[in-house]
């Protein structure tokens, strides 16, 4: 069997052709009259991964079919481009994608929600399959309750054998056959043929290691029965990071993933963080996705008003000192500066856009009062004019009369829209993103006067950054390193793969150091290419490569016979040029590391470590 690649040697080829390759593209943009423009061949495929997530096999092809422009301008309008059918059917299963927070916390509790049901405080769902789940994660909590009040006491002796622990289950003697000595095949049929209550009755009362055996045969639908009866609040995740790899592998709207993607770490929020385990999936579905290529404004006023985002920084507690709330005695939570710091630093003028300390606590005396009904239970926003700082503000050099109410903090959103800062700022977090790490101040300058002019119109920023000589500099292409989620989308569109589940994928984004919706900092993962290089990440990314190609990672396929064929063959079909000398280097140093390699893994090997070379890493 294929070794994995060896650590020093993927880290010696690597760092030094991509690291080296990150470093040189820091110099200062070319200016217009020096740019040397890319073939068209280059065009296309440089289109394909900055404006998409990499190109799946046919996409060159079919984009210069169209024209590029053509396929530019579709992109540009996602609504006008039919959705891929294989995407659909993998959302298809994912209910909590569709549902609101409060539907969503009915079907699948939370801890404090379920001890709320025990307790007889909240009543129990309406619909009988949601009810009959809640009754059995509130037997559950309960049973846990007892254990961690009883210790030792609770857990009741078993047999500490496989075969003996299998006898005692509730089955038919073929049954425990069959899960004893049975095909992968017949085992996953056994545990789809189970109804739920025995199914979880059967896996609980297996050891720890059997249960992840069996959960790894499992059919996908047994899979998410299991994981809704054993931890309901976890499908939510699981739903969330599954639905952003498959639109992100599947979608034939591509830009609007990436831009999903650029936009949520922009406006970041931390998914383990309370409430935000439950309100992400409409935050990204209701508030970042539909404006993405629409009005920043709109955008904007959408963050701002997300519970998501008012309880992520903890706008939701923030009241005036001379609110009619504080007043009133009791429990007093005070002035929360942190929305208003991250509105200026991070989400519009930049750290060096000109505000100052004086200004952040301005703008939090505006929002005060912006909060959420009943955040813990799924709760929308409201403007709580008990909360409120009636007082007067100024807000860089603006003066915001007394008694304004909601409105100053929509006097607020105005005002830091139309700064010139923010026009800067954020053209030249796009232009890091899509042209390079370091883009010229001219086009910087460029798209921040089509902002300023559109009233912040993003398609039109995004087009003046398109229609730019920079954009399509010979020195551009394949000059920013991916990032773990770029990496390793691309790989799988790349080689076509197919994927039953995006369980492994979304835990090896961990491994790779971007776990997905869980930044703790509101900044969100970096732009930046370069700072994604380092000799833990570049290990496992040949990890991800090999195990890839070779068809070792659960619940992902991929044609072997994709990899007939001569090496340069191989080699081209990923790349989708030829291989540079580095990555040639890359390639054949990995190559001849593997020891008794098998004749008809040898296309495998070529294809992993093609995807795991230097040119593969960067976009």
């Amino acid at each position: 069997m294929m070794r994995k690649f060896p650590a020093i040697l993927a880290v010696t080829v690597l760092l030094a052709a991509t690291g080296w390759a990150a470093k040189k593209k820091i110099a200062t943009a070319p200016t217009a009259a020096t740019v040397a423009e890319m073939t068209p061949e280059q065009r296309v495929i440089h289109a394909l991964d900055r404006l998409a997530f990499g190109a799946r096999p046919g996409d060159v092809d079919a984009v210069g079919k169209s024209g590029l422009d053509a396929w530019i301008e579709s992109q540009l309008h996602p609504e006008s481009i039919p959705q891929n059918p294989a995407l659909e059917a993998k959302l298809a299963p994912l209910e909590t994608l569709r549902m609101s927070t409060a539907d969503m916390l009915k079907r699948y509790p939370s801890q404090q929600m379920l001890k709320g049901m025990v307790d007889g405080r909240i009543p129990l769902p309406e619909d009988p399959q949601a009810r009959a789940a809640a009754k059995f994660a509130m037997a559950r909590f309960a049973k846990s309750q007892k254990a961690n009040i009883l210790g030792d006491e609770a857990k009741p002796s078993a047999p500490k054998d496989e075969k003996a622990l299998i006898a005692k289950l509730p089955l038919t003697d073929a049954q425990k056959q069959t899960l004893r000595t049975g095909s992968k095949d017949e085992r996953a049929a056994l545990l789809s043929s189970l109804p739920a209550d025995q199914l979880m009755d059967v896996i609980d009362a297996l050891p720890d290691a059997m249960k992840g055996r069996l959960a790894g045969q499992a059919s996908p639908e047994v899979r998410r029965k299991l994981q809704i009866l054993r931890s309901p609040q976890q499908v939510v995740n699981q739903d969330l990071i599954e639905g952003k790899l498959y639109r992100a592998v599947y979608s034939n709207r591509q830009l609007e993933e990436v831009l999903t993607d650029f936009w949520f770490n922009h406006f970041n929020i931390f998914l383990d963080k309370g409430a935000d385990r439950f309100q992400a999936t409409a935050y990204e579905r209701d508030v970042i996705r539909p404006h993405v290529l629409g009005k920043f404004k709109d955008l904007l006023l959408a963050t701002a008003q997300s519970p998501a985002m008012l309880f992520y920084l903890d706008n939701w507690q923030s009241m005036g000192v001379e609110s009619p709330a504080n007043k009133r005695g009791g429990k007093k939570q005070g002035l929360n500066e942190n929305y208003g710091r991250e509105l200026m630093e991070l989400h519009t003028l930049g750290v060096d856009g000109g505000y100052t300390q004086a200004d952040v606590t301005e703008v939090a005396r505006c929002f005060t009062g912006w909060t959420i009904v009943q955040p813990q239970r799924g709760g929308g926003f409201e403007f709580a004019a008990r909360m409120h700082d009636p007082g007067e503000k100024h807000v860089l050099g603006v003066t915001i009369p007394a008694g304004g109410g909601k409105e100053d903090a929509m006097k607020v959103l105005d005002i830091l829209v139309q700064h010139p800062s923010t026009a800067h700022f954020i053209s030249k977090k796009l232009a890091t993103r899509f042209v390079s790490d370091n883009p010229s101040e001219v086009l910087v300058a460029k798209m921040a006067k089509t902002f300023t002019a559109t009233d912040g119109d993003i398609r039109e920023v995004l087009k003046t950054m398109l229609g730019s000589g920079e954009f399509w500099a010979a020195d551009n292409f394949r000059s920013k390193v991916k990032s773990p989620l770029e990496m390793v989308v691309s790989a799988l569109r790349a080689v076509d793969a197919d994927m039953d589940s995006a369980q492994q994928i979304a835990g090896l984004m961990n491994t790779l150091g971007e776990p997905l919706y869980r930044k703790p900092e509101p900044t969100g993962y970096s732009n930046t290419g370069a700072d994604w290089m380092n000799s833990a990440s570049l290990v496992a990314r040949m990890n991800f490569a090999s195990g890839l190609a070779q068809g070792r990672l659960n619940g992902i396929k991929v044609d072997p016979a994709r990899f007939n064929g001569a090496a340069d063959q191989i080699e081209r079909s990923i790349l989708l040029t030829e291989p540079t000398e580095d990555a040639k280097r890359a390639i054949q140093a990995g190559f001849d590391a593997q020891k008794q390699m098998r004749p008809d893994r040898v296309g495998a090997a070529i294809a992993g470590l093609t995807l795991g070379s230097p040119d593969f890493q960067r976009r």
